[in-house]
C-alpha cells in the first residue's frame, strides 16, 4: 500500500473577517478538520493561513467550504477566460469538470451564452497556464480576458471591503448609538434645555436602538450561531451575549415593567447601542491599522511586472508575465521592468537592482549576464532567455520566504495561544460568577440609589438586583475580551520580517526572529565571509637548486585542475608569470590537507605541515619562513617534489571593507565574536587581532565544523552561524540561528533561517537588530494586554462599587476592549519607522584592505 503519509503540499490560503486569536484558532480548527489536512496555522495579522494538506485527501474546494461554513471567508484569486468552440450544455459540463479537477481550483463558473468561464484558483498551486492548457486539452480555446492595466489584488480587495462594511456599520451605530445616548441624557444637566422628553420615551428609544443591533450588531449574532454549530467559541459569542443581554432586559422592562428586572427605569438602550457601535469602532480602526502593518510584503507584490513581450517567429508578442515559459525569448526596453529571471543573449545595458539587491548603483548587462525579475532596465535594449518564471522567480521566493515567515508562530506566542484558546468559556463562567455574587450578596450588602455608572451621571435607582447583576456580568463579558493578546505577536512579527525584508534580510519563520534575538556568540566562516575569498600569490620561497618560478610552476600543475580559490589563485598566479602547466595524472585531493599529483612518473605535493609530515618530507629550514608569512597573515603552502622539499608559496585573500565595523558593532550590542576556518591558529590568530576577533576556532576541517559549534552550544551559548548557505550548511543548520549571507536571487536552496541576499557583513548586524527589535515590540505588545486585562477585569467586575458607589457601564468597558487593541497595533506600527542602528549610523568609510590568509 501506498504510503500516502508521505505525499504533503503546503498552500497558503487568505482568510477574511478574523478579528481576534480565537477566530485564528478557530479557522485552524476547522482546517485541521478537514480529511487529509496534516496541519494549519493561521496568522491573525497576515490574515493567512498556511496549510500542509495531502492532497489526494483534501481539495482546496473542501478547505474553502470548511472556512465559509464558520463565518469567514477563503480569499482566492479569480480569472475570467474567453472559452471558444462550446455549442452546449455538455461543452459546459466538460470544460466545468476539466478545470474543477485541478488541485488548485475552488469554484469555476461557466456562461454558454457568454462564452466565458469564471474560475477561483490558488495560483501557488495552479496558473492560469495550466487552466487554460486543461480546457484546450478538453478542446476547446482559452484566452484571458484583460481586467484593466494590471491584475487586482485580491487580498487588499478584501481587506478594503471589509473596511467599507465596518465603516457604513460605524456611521449607522454611531449615528443612532448617540441620538440614544442623548435621550437617554435628556432628564440630566442641561440636556432638558434643547432636548425634547420624548426623545427619552422608552418606546422611541426602542425604535432607535433595534436597527443598530439587527443591523450592524447582526454580525455578531450569525457568526456566534456559526462557531457554536461546530463547537466553537470566539469574541463574537461574548460580544452577542453582552449586546443580547442588555438589548433584551431593556425590552421586557420597557414592554412588561412589572416582570422583575428592574422597572421602567432600568432600560438599558444606550447600553446595546454604543456597545455596538464601540465594538465595531475598534474593529474598523484595526482592519485599518493592520492593513498597513503589512506594507512590506504589498510593496514587493506590486514590483511583478504583469506584462511580457515575448518574441515568437521574429515578432514581438505582448502577453501577461504569469504565461511566460522557461527558454521564451523575451525583449526589454529601455525605461521597462524585467519581467522574469533570465540570462541576457542579446544587447547591452544598465539594470537597477535595488529592489531586490539593495545595490544602490546600476549594474552593467551584457550577453551572458544574469538579469532578475522585477528589476528596472536603465538605458540600452537586451532580449535575454527565461530561466526562472512563475513562483521560482527570486521575487517571488523572497516574497513566499517573507509571508511564511509572517504566517510562522515565534514559541513566545505560545503564552498568548494558551489564553486567547481557553479565554472564551473562562470569561463566560466569570461573568456567570459576578452575576452570582451580585445577585445573592453584593447587591444586598452594597447597593445604594445614589449608584451611577462611571463617567455618566445615570442613576442606578430603581435597578432592581437582577438588573444590576446583569449590567456588571455584561461589563465583565466585554471588557474581559483579550484581542489585545491575540494581535500583539503576529503583528510584531509581520511588521519585523517586512522590515527586515526591505533591507535584504529574509527570516524563514517567527522562530528565526525570536532566536535572533537571543544570540550571544557570532560564529563567522573566514574565506568568502569575512575575507572576500579571492586570494592572490604573494610570496614563493625556493629551496636550494630551485628557482621562485619553478617552485610555482611544481605548485600551478598541482593545483590545475583544482576548483579550491587557494588553486584558482595559484595556477592564476603562475599564468601571470607566462609559466607553462603541464596535465598532471592521478590528481587527489586530501581534505584539510592539501594535494598530490603525478608528474612524468614523480609525485608532487602541496599543502599544510600535516600533509609534508605524513608523507616525511623534512621541513628543513622552511619552518621559520613559513611562521614569518603566517604571522603577515598569509597562508603558506609547502611544495615537496620527488619526495623532497622544494620550497614554499604563499598566498593571501582581502578582508571585506566591513569585517572590521561588523566585529566592532556586534561587541558594542553585547555579542561575542568568533572565527571558524581550517587554517592553522597561528595565522588564524594573526586575522582574527586585524578584525577584533574575541575567539579563533583554527585548524578546524570542514565536516567538523558543525561539531564546534555544537560545542559552543554545550557551553549553554546561545549561538549564530554565518557562512556562504553551501558548504557551511551543517553548521548553519547546527547553529540556533543559521545566517547564510550572500544568497544572491536563488533564495530557496539556503540552509540558514536567516538568509541575506547582500554579500554584506553589516545585514548580520543589522538582521540581529531587527530582530531584537521585533521581539522588543513583541514583548511591549503582551506586557500591555496582560496588564489591561489584570487591571479591567476586576474593574468591570465591580471592585469599585462598594468604595465610589460606580460600576463601568457595557458601553464603557467597549471603549476600553478597543483602545486597548488599538494601542498594540499602534505600537506595532511604530516599527514601520525602524531602522537598524547599524544603517541610521551610515556606513564607515571603506577600510583599507589588509592581506589575510585563506582557508
Amino acid at each position: 500500500m501506498a504510503d500516502k503519509s508521505s505525499k504533503k503540499t503546503s498552500l497558503s490560503l487568505g482568510i477574511g473577517g478574523m478579528t481576534c486569536a480565537s477566530c485564528a484558532v478557530n479557522v485552524e480548527t476547522a482546517l485541521k478538520g478537514v480529511p487529509g489536512v496534516k496541519n494549519a496555522v493561521v496568522n491573525l495579522g497576515t490574515e493567512k493561513a498556511l496549510v500542509d494538506y495531502d492532497p489526494s485527501r483534501a481539495s482546496l474546494a473542501e478547505m474553502k467550504k470548511a472556512v465559509d461554513d464558520i463565518g469567514y471567508s477563503a480569499v482566492l484569486n479569480t480569472t475570467t477566460l474567453q472559452v471558444t468552440g462550446m455549442t452546449c450544455a455538455s461543452c459546459v459540463e466538460h470544460v466545468e469538470k476539466a478545470v474543477g479537477d485541478l488541485p488548485g481550483v475552488a469554484k469555476v463558473v461557466v456562461n454558454l451564452a457568454l462564452g466565458k468561464a469564471q474560475i477561483e484558483y490558488a495560483p501557488e498551486i495552479t496558473s492560469v497556464t495550466q487552466i487554460k492548457k486543461a480546457i484546450q486539452e478538453a478542446g476547446y480555446g482559452a484566452v484571458e480576458i484583460a481586467e484593466g492595466q494590471e491584475a487586482l489584488d485580491r487580498e487588499k480587495e478584501a481587506r478594503q471591503r471589509e473596511i467599507r462594511r465596518q465603516l457604513t456599520n460605524l456611521i449607522i451605530s454611531g449615528t443612532l448609538g448617540t441620538l440614544v445616548m442623548i435621550g437617554m441624557l435628556q432628564p440630566y444637566w442641561i440636556f432638558p434645555l434643547f432636548v425634547p422628553e420624548w426623545l427619552n420615551n422608552k418606546v422611541v428609544l426602542f425604535f432607535l436602538t433595534t436597527p443598530i443591533v439587527l443591523g450592524p450588531g447582526r454580525q455578531f449574532f450569525v457568526n456566534s450561531w456559526n462557531g457554536l454549530k461546530r463547537g466553537l467559541t470566539d469574541m463574537n459569542l461574548l460580544y452577542a451575549t453582552g449586546i443580547g443581554a442588555a438589548y433584551g432586559i431593556a425590552i421586557v422592562n420597557t414592554f412588561w415593567p412589572d416582570a422583575g428586572f428592574g422597572g421602567k427605569e432600568a432600560t438599558f438602550y444606550e447600553a446595546a447601542a454604543l456597545l455596538t457601535a464601540f465594538i465595531i469602532l475598534g474593529r474598523y480602526l484595526e482592519a485599518v491599522t493592520r492593513g498597513r502593518t503589512s506594507e512590506a510584503i504589498r510593496r514587493l507584490m506590486k514590483l511583478q511586472p504583469k506584462r511580457a513581450r515575448v518574441i515568437k517567429d521574429g515578432q514581438e508578442v505582448e502577453i501577461s508575465a504569469e504565461e511566460v515559459q522557461i527558454d521564451d525569448i523575451l525583449a526589454v526596453r529601455p525605461g521597462e521592468a524585467i519581467p522574469v529571471d533570465g540570462v541576457v543573449v542579446e544587447g547591452y545595458s544598465s539594470v537597477d537592482q535595488s529592489m531586490i539587491t539593495g545595490e544602490s548603483i546600476p549594474v552593467e548587462k551584457k550577453s551572458g549576464d544574469e538579469v532578475i525579475g522585477a528589476t528596472m532596465n536603465k538605458t540600452g535594449a537586451f532580449k535575454f532567455r527565461a530561466t526562472r518564471v512563475g513562483k521560482d522567480t527570486a521575487l517571488s521566493q523572497i516574497i513566499k520566504l517573507v509571508e511564511n515567515a509572517q504566517t510562522t508562530k515565534a514559541p513566545i506566542q505560545r503564552i498568548a495561544d494558551i489564553v486567547a484558546g481557553k479565554f472564551i468559556l473562562g470569561v463566560h463562567a466569570l461573568a456567570l460568577a459576578t452575576f452570582l455574587f451580585w445577585f445573592f450578596v453584593g447587591f444586598g450588602l452594597w447597593f445604594t440609589p445614589e449608584s451611577s455608572l462611571l463617567l455618566t451621571p445615570y442613576q442606578l435607582t430603581a435597578i432592581g438586583a437582577f438588573g444590576f447583576s446583569l449590567l456588571v456580568s455584561v461589563t465583565v463579558l466585554v471588557i474581559s475580551c483579550p484581542c489585545a493578546v491575540g494581535l500583539a505577536t503576529p503583528s510584531a512579527i509581520m511588521a519585523g520580517s517586512g522590515k527586515g525584508a526591505e533591507y535584504g534580510i529574509l527570516f524563514k519563520g517567527a522562530d528565526a526572529i525570536e532566536a535572533s534575538s537571543k544570540l550571544q556568540v557570532i560564529i563567522f566562516d573566514k574565506t568568502g565571509t569575512l575575507t572576500k575569498g579571492e586570494p592572490s600569490v604573494t610570496d614563493v620561497v625556493a629551496t636550494e637548486g630551485l628557482t621562485q618560478n619553478e617552485v610555482l610552476r611544481l605548485a600551478g600543475v598541482a593545483e590545475k585542475n583544482s576548483e579550491h580559490p587557494l588553486g584558482e589563485a595559484i595556477v592564476q598566479g603562475a599564468k601571470e608569470r607566462g609559466l607553462k602547466l603541464e596535465d598532471a595524472k592521478d590528481f587527489n585531493a586530501i581534505p584539510g590537507h592539501g594535494v598530490e599529483v603525478q608528474l612524468d612518473g614523480r609525485s608532487i605535493l602541496l599543502g599544510n605541515r600535516k600533509l609534508m609530515a605524513e608523507r616525511n618530507i623534512p621541513l628543513n629550514g622552511l619552518t621559520p619562513e613559513a611562521e614569518r608569512l603566517e604571522g603577515e597573515g598569509k597562508t603558506a603552502m609547502f611544495v615537496a617534489f620527488n619526495g623532497k622539499p622544494a620550497g614554499i608559496v604563499a598566498v593571501a585573500d582581502t578582508l571585506k571593507e566591513t569585517s572590521a565595523q561588523a566585529v566592532a558593532e556586534l561587541h558594542r550590542m553585547g555579542l561575542k565574536v568568533a572565527m571558524i576556518t581550517g587554517d592553522n591558529r597561528r595565522t588564524a590568530e594573526a586575522i582574527a587581532k586585524q578584525v577584533g576577533i574575541d575567539r579563533v576556532l583554527a585548524e578546524v576541517l570542514p565536516e567538523n565544523k558543525a561539531n564546534e559549534v555544537k560545542k559552543l552550544q554545550s557551553e549553554g551559548l546561545k549561538v549564530a552561524m554565518v557562512g556562504d548557505g553551501i558548504n557551511d550548511a551543517p553548521a548553519l543548520a547546527q547553529a540556533d540561528v543559521g545566517i547564510a549571507i550572500g544568497s544572491g536571487t536563488d533564495v530557496a536552496k539556503e540552509t540558514g533561517q536567516v538568509i541575506l541576499i547582500k554579500d554584506d557583513l553589516l545585514d548580520v548586524v543589522a538582521g540581529i537588530q531587527v530582530g531584537r527589535a521585533t521581539i522588543r515590540k513583541v514583548k511591549e505588545n503582551l506586557v500591555w494586554a496582560f496588564a489591561y486585562n489584570t487591571l479591567a477585569i476586576p474593574l468591570g467586575m465591580g471592585l469599585l462599587y462598594p468604595f465610589f458607589g460606580k460600576v463601568v457601564s457595557p458601553e464603557l468597558a467597549a471603549l476600553l476592549m478597543a483602545t486597548s487593541s488599538l494601542s498594540v497595533t499602534l505600537n506595532t506600527l511604530r516599527m514601520r519607522g525602524f531602522v537598524p542602528a547599524i544603517r541610521r549610523r551610515g556606513q564607515a568609510p571603506a577600510l583599507r584592505t589588509q592581506p589575510v590568509q585563506a582557508s
